[in-house]
């Protein structure tokens, strides 16, 4: 990535972050000057490894056990960790002592952000997501983009960088004379009225199959799509109607989902087609574009075909008209110039890829994409069936969203009356909400990003794994010893650690800055899940192990308060995921 100014600040409560920022500057003078890596990571060994020694020892031409050593006895560990030990070619194995794991707890406990620190640089990042198209339903090959797009708004935003959303729907281009044709057809009763969320479907295929069918039709939009480009006023009144019935029905997706999408979000293809005029200028001016078969073109560098022979961006088809590049390249524009972004996150589908790679090459060329501001290809894999193939409907078509959503909810309703049979109607229901959605969202951004995943409801569903329900049973769980310990009376004290599951599920905790910036910095959602699961284990294995109602005084108090930041950062780590936490299940 180009940009250099780093998208998190380093952590304040993790204690491996802290021991790193301390040898840092020593090993730096110790090498003459210059950035030097300490090296310090999880291990199984002790709380940290310590392994900078290694490469540090290298590049000086000295034994690097000896320098491991040397470390050690310059006492810049000695005040935070217990326990130092030299091992193997020069490792070093540390355990912190446990006062500075009290304290640091007591720092991420009174921080409303759990330890996470908002950026000294906010950047203006623009995420481009979801996508659907007008007069179409959303089907599952949506869900990708618009879920892992909403975790990394939610994520950057927390972050502390001003972010904008982008929905780049699917609004323009020829298929709109035949849809606006068919809406006539159909009356103004229809046009007037609107479309249900159900009808969009049969809508376009209707639309389409009358295309198939009559030249008659076909010559009407045709002269639609010429009346619509030119401006006629009439066929954006159709049009407009069109898109509004689209995104009335969007809206009720996304508020079903749970995402932060709303109207003022939409930057559909329409937006760009007043300036792609201005982009073939542009190019045209700064001598990038040549001509191949008619066509007006850009030959980046390092793109060739099958042949090995330069490969072409089209921006300008040999008819005269404009294509997605096109549009891309006056997308990438208009976010720089007119948004100041310093970040493009684009949220689509793998297959993409060497598209959008040639897009950001030309609108680097072009001075478009300048030192400081990067564009970033945030792919995808598919959402996969049993057979492992896409995922169809039994009918073989792409299963509809808001139907897999529907579904999500039932199944998740019995889950929850067969767990919990004393909640209420109106608690079942709230409940099995959550979990439901939840459950799509989090096998999904589980998943690492790049890779297809098979769509599976007894495992996404499951309250054993690395499920949302596990995950939100572990928090409903938690806050059922809040209500027991607001019956006894009892609150939460000053957290101390003395057993090895109270320092796992400590230090675990002390992690959770260290997570987000993992997660943030690859944009990828999955390393948070991965964190949040293991911390739910832990606190598992701590309630085994720790009695907490059945400890007494300051003990108690002090577990309260572990279960109290483990309960928080669940419900924080799930919330920057798009999901919720119930209370209770």
């Amino acid at each position: 990535m180009s940009n250099e100014r780093s998208l998190v600040e380093t952590p304040l409560t993790d204690p491996i972050a802290l021991l790193s920022a301390r040898l840092a500057p020593w090993l730096s003078q110790r090498a003459g000057g210059g950035v030097v890596d300490p090296v310090v990571r999880p291990s199984d060994h002790a709380d940290a490894q310590i392994n900078g020694a290694l490469p540090l020892a290298k590049q000086l031409g000295c034994n690097p056990r000896d320098l491991a050593t040397e470390i050690v006895e310059s006492g810049e560990l000695a005040d935070m960790c217990s326990s130092v030990e030299v091992a193997g070619p020069g490792f070093i194995n540390v355990t912190f002592s446990n006062e500075v794991i009290n304290e640091l707890l007591s720092t991420a406990a009174s921080d409303e952000h759990l330890g996470i620190r908002q950026a000294s640089e906010a950047q203006t990042v623009v995420v481009d997501y979801s996508a659907p198209n007008v007069a179409k339903e959303m089907h599952v090959g949506h869900l990708r983009s618009t879920v892992i797009g909403d975790a990394l708004v939610r994520m950057y935003t927390a972050a502390g960088h001003s972010v904008i959303r982008e929905n780049h729907i699917g609004d323009w281009g020829r298929p709109f004379g035949m849809l606006i044709e068919h809406l006539l057809d159909l009356g103004e009763e229809v046009a007037a009225s609107g479309l249900g969320q159900g009808d969009l479907d049969g809508f376009y295929k209707a639309a389409n199959a009358k295309f198939n069918e009559s030249e008659e039709f076909q010559d009407r939009s045709r002269q639609r799509v010429v009346l619509l480009q030119g401006g006629d006023a009439e066929t954006h009144v159709l049009w407009n109607r069109l898109v509004a019935m689209s995104t009335e029905y969007f809206n009720t997706v996304y508020e079903q989902l749970g995402v932060l999408l709303i109207d003022d979000d939409l930057m559909g293809e329409s937006k760009y087609q007043p300036l792609m005029p201005g982009t073939l200028e542009r190019l045209e001016a700064s001598g990038l574009m040549s001509e191949s078969d008619g066509a007006k073109v850009v030959f980046p560098p390092g793109f060739s075909n099958r042949d090995g022979d330069p490969l072409p961006l089209i921006v300008q088809a040999k008819t005269g008209g404009f294509n997605y590049a096109t549009s891309d390249l006056s997308c990438v524009i208009d976010r720089v110039e007119r948004l100041s972004a310093d970040l493009l996150l684009y949220v689509v589908g793998a297959p993409q890829q060497q598209h959008l790679e040639m897009v950001f090459a030309v609108a680097k060329m072009a001075g478009w994409l300048p030192e400081g501001v990067s564009a970033v290809h945030v792919a995808f894999g598919n959402v996969l069936g049993d057979d492992k193939k896409m995922l169809r409907s039994r009918s073989g078509e792409s299963v509809k969203l808001v139907d897999l959503l529907n579904e999500a909810v039932e199944r998740a309703a019995a889950a929850v009356e067969e767990k919990n049979p004393s909640l209420s109607g109106a608690e079942r229901s709230a409940v099995a909400q959550m979990i439901g959605i939840g459950a799509v969202k989090y096998a999904d951004l589980s998943t690492d990003r790049v890779r297809d995943y098979i769509f599976n409801w007894d495992r996404m569903l499951s309250f054993d794994g690395n499920t949302s329900p596990y995950l939100q049973y572990a928090h409903a769980r938690i806050r059922s010893i809040f209500r027991r310990a607001a019956e006894e009376q009892v609150s939460v004290g000053d957290m101390f650690v003395e057993e090895p599951a109270e320092r796992a599920l400590a230090l675990q905790l002390l992690a959770y800055p260290a997570a987000f910036a993992d997660a943030i910095q690859s944009n990828a959602p999955h390393r948070l899940c991965t964190y949040l699961f293991e911390l739910a284990q832990l606190f598992t294995s701590f309630y085994e192990h720790c009695p907490v109602m059945k400890s007494e005084g300051d003990v108690r108090a002090s577990r309260l308060a572990l279960c109290d930041l483990t309960a928080r950062t669940l419900s924080d780590g799930l919330d920057l995921l798009g999901i919720e936490a119930p209370e209770q299940m």
